[in-house]
């Protein structure tokens, strides 16, 4: 019988006993080398770059990760199964999960967070989350107002983009239905765990557009719809079509957009806090040009998570310049922050999963060792609240009372999770 998210909750409590791992973090056990982790992909049914469950784990085994954090949208059953798999081949699965928010303030004064389109919209992650199965009533609430605000607008968006091709000339046989169809036969999993994104419509109607055009004539009937000159690589890019899809007529102002519903950021920042996570903000900085203005300058942005009670920052290096990114961790880290790394896969392009910078360019090697020490400190949290002991923050957001600074807090915690991670190892 497989495994559910409890009996693999319950495998990760029972690594060795509490008081046996803080015994090893008191004598800084640690694993012999630094493994490589990557705290933020995205799983299937989620958006991905991978099919299945199984291919990413492999993949991350073949690329000698020994940490992989999973960071999906508003459903975690998958999590079992993506849980398993990582301790049949040794590497610690971390729990996470993304959100997307709303500040009504920020969005009134025009501030751009960490969305270069569109004003106070605010992603947030949680780092950690062990509280996912069973929910608790209040998360419970929050994420079926999540799926049922996104669902709507997903369904809406659809059949726009369906009526948009039709009156071009071009009318394509997808809807809702078909869309989910997709996603179900790609990843092979049930119909109720799959809530579409974006990315997965502008798919739909990218291999339903490759399916009913010839090669050499998807070029122009896709400018033909999008209202665009012919795009060179139109006829073969699959990736660039769906990004057209996207860009020219979903986005805000576009043919197909609909308005989206978010829940307000102070309700995403509760919600990770129920699921027993720590919150986290997804940084940007030159992953969009201008910078973002929440994000520029990087000490402005300090002082912003400051005053939201946010103590963990997370950038996508693959996004970023070795320069600037070197400066955006090295500032947060030394105001305090936990600082983590990922590397997303939420477009069909297949990057390796040990995070680099831009055109592939190497991490400097003072960057990997505080990705390193943020790694361990959620390591180190998730194990605490797994025994239900308070974590690196509390219930309420608050950084763990037992530590009279954040260096000590932070450097305890690195200590702990290196020791759980050596100990898991030796298993």
């Amino acid at each position: 019988m497989s495994s559910t998210v409890q009996d693999e909750l319950a495998a990760l409590r029972g690594i060795e006993q509490l008081e046996e791992i803080k015994d090893l973090a008191g004598r800084r056990v640690a694993p012999l080398t630094r493994p490589k982790s990557n705290l933020h992909v995205h799983l299937p049914p989620n958006f991905s770059a991978f099919e299945t469950v199984e291919q990413v784990v492999k993949l991350a085994a073949e690329q000698q990760i020994g940490v992989l954090g999973v960071s999906n949208y508003y459903d975690y059953e998958i999590y079992a199964e993506y849980s398993a798999l990582c301790r049949k081949n040794k590497i610690f699965p971390v729990f996470g999960l993304e959100i997307i928010g709303l500040s009504d303030q920020l969005c009134r004064q025009g501030v751009k967070v960490n969305d270069p389109g569109n004003p106070g919209k605010y992603y947030m992650v949680g780092k950690g989350i062990t509280r996912f199965s069973p929910m608790s009533a209040e998360a419970q609430r929050l994420v079926g107002v999540i799926r049922r605000n996104d669902s709507q607008r997903m369904a809406q968006m659809t059949a726009l983009i369906a009526q948009i091709f039709e009156s071009r000339g071009l009318p394509l046989d997808v809807n809702e239905d078909s869309v989910k169809d997709m996603v179900m036969q790609r990843h092979r999993c049930p119909r109720q765990n799959v809530y579409l994104q974006e990315r997965h419509i502008a798919q739909a109607f990218q291999e339903a557009l490759f399916e009913r055009v010839p090669s050499d004539q998807r070029g122009a009937a896709l400018a033909k719809v999008l209202g665009l000159p012919p795009s060179n690589n139109g006829s073969v890019d699959k990736v660039k079509v769906q990004g057209d899809i996207r860009s020219h007529l979903m986005k805000a102002g576009k043919p197909a957009f609909v308005e989206e519903s978010f829940i307000q950021i102070e309700n995403a920042y509760r919600l990770i806090l129920e699921m027993g996570g720590i919150p986290a903000y997804p940084t940007l900085a030159d992953g969009t040009k201008p910078i973002c203005g929440y994000e520029d300058p990087v000490e402005q942005l300090i002082e912003r998570l400051s005053a939201s009670r946010i103590y963990c920052a997370e950038l996508i290096p693959i996004r970023n310049q070795p320069a600037m990114l070197s400066h955006y961790v090295k500032s947060m880290r030394r105001a305090g922050l936990v600082v983590t790394a990922g590397t997303e896969h939420n477009t069909l392009d297949m990057l390796a999963l040990d995070p680099a910078c831009v055109n592939a360019q190497e991490i400097p090697e003072d960057v990997k060792e505080i990705f390193w020490e943020g790694t361990c400190v959620i390591v180190a949290h998730q194990f605490l609240c797994l025994h239900g002991k308070c974590g690196f923050v509390d219930a309420a957001g608050r950084p763990n009372p037992e530590y009279k600074s954040d260096e000590q807090r932070i450097s305890a915690f690195r200590e702990l999770g290196a020791a759980v991670l050596a100990r898991y190892y030796q298993s």
